[in-house]
């Protein structure tokens, strides 16, 4: 018997990152109950779910060892909170990005579960001391922040609240890490936490590129996807700088140290991202990918399959077995 059979997780919220989340969990062999405040939204999001697992097995992408009937038989659907949350040791909260929603959910859970169950918020720019604030035991709060897809793209961001408890950060950890993901934890709250503070820093530098006329919008995304995210999907930018020096890591900061300075001394200040020159850069933009929805939803799929082949090309290659 694998360690996640029969138990329990409370996915709040049915809109697309709860419905990743369900598929993740399931994916894993836990038992998954879907709450969505909107009568019969959850029941619509596990008819959306059983048609993307059926998609995913005629593919060979289907994630865990059960097939797409197996995995749909874990999931539930529930309009009643209370019932939703019964029996559940971890709860995921996907609703949308707006503190008060997310503090009347939490305040709502914290009333109905026992002390030991895990509080885990999939907020992407709250901090867990603001979302939390209305908890009583704040020591079982924690976000856990994916990334947009989640089922292809593995990252997920651990970020403690200042009381969580060490082991619900272990026990966060080793669920996510069963389940197939990549958790990273962050030691503290910090604004923007990992990811986003290294895309801004990628975007502001790229934006001021294109800004000064330097290069176009064209080529600064070709700099990134033939270049150095040639590398970072497979190693990041610390190991890169070990292995791109005869001697390592200490030798490439004692090669390089001064002209990095002076190159990062030489930023221009954060863009504004607005005005003239977001204008400009969206129209070139929009030369390339018009902003219809048409455009759009073609270059998101393409985004989607090349992701889904990149996932398989990372993952040690194995048959696909279910039939």
């Amino acid at each position: 018997m694998s360690s996640s059979e029969g138990k329990t997780i409370t996915v709040i919220g049915s809109g697309l990152i709860g419905r990743s989340w369900a598929m993740v969990f399931i994916s894993g062999g836990y038992r998954v109950k879907i709450y969505d405040n909107q009568p019969g939204q959850a029941a619509r999001a596990i008819h959306e779910v059983r048609k993307q697992l059926e998609d995913l097995q005629e593919e060979c992408m289907l994630r865990g060892d059960r097939n797409a009937s197996e995995q749909i038989a874990l999931l539930s659907s529930h309009d009643d909170l209370c019932q939703a949350l019964e029996g559940a040791f971890f709860i995921q909260e996907c609703v949308f990005e707006e503190i008060e929603a997310k503090r009347s959910v939490f305040q709502a859970v914290e009333s109905h579960v026992g002390e030991g169950v895990i509080l885990s918020s999939s907020t992407s720019c709250l901090l867990p001391s603001n979302i939390f604030s209305q908890v009583q035991n704040r020591k079982r709060c924690i976000i856990s922040h994916p990334v947009n897809p989640p089922y292809y793209v593995r990252l997920v961001e651990l970020v403690p609240h200042p009381e969580t408890l060490a082991e619900v950060m272990d026990t966060t950890h080793a669920l996510m890490t069963a389940v197939g993901q990549a958790p990273v934890r962050l030691k503290k709250e910090i604004d923007g936490f990992a990811l986003n503070r290294v895309q801004y820093a990628i975007i502001a530098e790229s934006w001021r590129l294109v800004k000064d006329g330097v290069i176009s919008v064209k080529d600064i995304d070709l700099v990134m996807s033939e270049g150095l995210g040639m590398r970072y999907a497979f190693i990041g930018p610390m190991e890169t700088m070990h292995l791109n020096a005869p001697e390592g890591l200490e030798d490439y900061v004692q090669r390089y140290r001064e002209g990095m300075k002076r190159v990062l001394n030489a930023f221009g200040p954060v863009p504004e991202f607005s005005g003239e020159a977001a204008e400009r850069i969206n129209k070139e933009m929009c030369e390339l990918i018009p902003a219809d929805q048409q455009h759009l939803s073609a270059r998101r799929e393409r985004r989607d399959q090349l992701l889904m082949g990149l996932a398989k090309l990372k993952k040690l290659p194995q048959d696909c077995h279910h039939h």
